[in-house]
């Protein structure tokens, strides 16, 4: 990037501006708008695609799952009773869905209105489950991106398509991964023959296979059999889950079908709670880290897997969020070239597991958590086991099984003693399953190079006065200050109902 790139007032950009955000009650869609209600009130239109039936639906949907929400606090105190107004005004929730083509917009005027209308558009909808069903993590963060792609160009000014992803389609590499894109049938781990349209129909043979069994067909077993397809095409290829799989092939198919239109991809590391706005420690859904905090509070979690040393890479949400937006007004301009953005924190400011770690003891010593006896429970120092074998031997000697049996324990469970053992293989697995699960973020050793976003944060650096407004530069945070005091806290605040 030449330094003659000069980016004028983002809240200016904001101005008039008419954008389409997809999955719009999502965790991140809603700070996103919140922030540019916030800042730009003279916006010229949020249209907000909702998964619902119909525009009322569309409508309550909004209402209930964002306006609702203490995040809209800052808001509603700015507008007080005008609050209703000033939304309808600016907002226009969209009963859609991005599996279909046209994002199963049913309101033709109002597509119209769109095509006609829309600037940017903000794709944030997925399925972030990382054991997500394969059809439908294939439709939503695949082939979702494709129809959002297909709909942005059908809007006559549009400036820029943002596709929000993730730095985790960089699989389990060690080492530094480069803010590049990944090309159309490129794998991770150097297999040949990956074909988006392929696995779309390996999908639909097996879920024809699947119904044809007449004997043995029922949901449950329909979403057994769709987690485990996920976790096998995905490994075939080199990913770790199902997730990062099928964002990895949006990302593709983007980049493959984007033309001249101009995209932005955008790709957060771990999201955790705000740092500072609309006030810190905003969190909603439990993620990664959250649950074995949580686990561990409630003092569930005696023993820990995970490399201690290890760089986990977590962004707090407002960071990310005024780094969407600087990318809108930055490429809208069309000054910037880079596509590829990582917002995370493992190179400019990164933060070990120990430290992690120290906060949830600290944090909980002096705020327990209250048992069902009405008992604080005391949370102690955790044994941390530092790969999968001394994991396997600790669950052996905590529940007396031989590890053969641990091995194979989802497969073969003595059948004699099924009854007794019912409740105990069910707890084994559910903590197998997790690990499984969350290896890859557990061992990392994998950092995010960000250095497009560092140039990013410069160039608003030197356009002016901004930079606290649209602040996301991981160096201004004290991890441990942040985990024990606005993190954990929110998390518990928000979550531990």
């Amino acid at each position: 990037m030449n330094h003659d790139h000069q980016l004028g007032s983002i809240v200016d950009f904001l101005e008039n501006k008419a954008i389409l955000i997809t999955g719009a009650t999502g965790f991140l869609a809603k700070i996103f708008v919140e922030k540019i209600l916030r800042v730009q009130p003279n916006v010229k239109k949020l249209y907000l695609l909702v998964r619902a039936p119909d525009a009322k639906s569309a409508l309550q949907r909004f209402n209930s799952e964002a306006v609702a929400k203490d995040l809209f606090k800052l808001l509603k105190e700015k507008h007080g009773t005008n609050l209703q107004t000033f939304l309808s005004e600016k907002v226009t929730p969209v009963a859609g869905d991005i599996t279909f083509e046209d994002l199963g917009v049913q309101d033709s005027s109002l597509k119209e209105e769109m095509w006609k209308d829309v600037d940017v558009v903000v794709n944030v909808a997925a399925t972030t489950n990382f054991d997500e069903r394969y059809d439908v993590a294939l439709m939503l963060n695949t082939f979702g991106a494709k129809y959002v792609l297909n709909f942005a160009k059908k809007c006559v000014n549009i400036k820029l398509l943002l596709h929000v992803s993730t730095a985790y389609v960089s699989g389990e590499k060690p080492g530094l991964m480069l803010e590049i894109p990944y090309n159309l049938g490129e794998s991770i781990n150097g297999t040949n023959g990956l074909d988006i349209d392929e696995e779309r129909k390996i999908v639909e043979d097996k879920l024809k296979e699947l119904k044809s069994d007449h004997h043995n067909y029922n949901d449950k077993l329909v979403k057994f059999a769709m987690k485990d397809l996920g976790m096998k095409r995905a490994n075939r290829y080199g990913w770790p889950n199902t997730y990062v799989f099928t964002k990895a092939l949006g990302e593709m198919i983007i980049g493959h079908m984007k033309g001249d239109m101009p995209v932005v991809i955008l790709r957060p590391t771990i999201v955790t709670s705000t740092f500072k706005e609309p006030f810190p420690g905003w969190v909603e859904g439990i993620r990664t880290i959250d649950s074995l905090a949580l686990g561990y509070g409630k003092g569930q979690l005696t023993c820990f897997l995970g490399n201690p040393e290890a760089v986990y890479d977590v962004v707090p949400a407002d960071m990310v969020v005024n780094a969407m937006i600087a990318t809108i007004a930055a490429h809208s301009s069309q000054k910037f070239s880079e596509t590829i953005y990582h917002v995370g924190s493992s190179v400019s400011n990164p933060v070990k597991f120990t430290v992690i770690q120290r906060c949830g003891y600290n944090y909980f010593t002096e705020h327990p958590w209250i048992g069902k006896d009405g008992k604080p429970v005391i949370v102690g120092e955790v044994t941390v086991l530092k790969s999968m074998e001394s994991f396997h031997r600790y669950m052996a000697l905590r529940y007396l099984l031989p590890l053969n049996v641990l091995k194979y324990v989802n497969i073969v469970f003595c059948q004699a003693f099924a009854d007794t053992y019912k409740n105990l293989r069910r707890k084994i697995n559910f903590v197998l399953r997790l690990v499984d699960l969350y290896k890859p973020y557990l061992f990392t050793k994998s950092f995010y190079d960000d250095l497009n976003t560092e140039k990013l944060r410069r160039a608003i650096r030197e356009s002016g006065d901004e930079e606290s407004l649209f602040y996301f530069n991981p160096r201004v945070i004290d991890w441990e200050d942040y985990f024990q005091n606005t993190h954990i806290p929110g998390v518990r605040q928000r979550e531990f109902k």
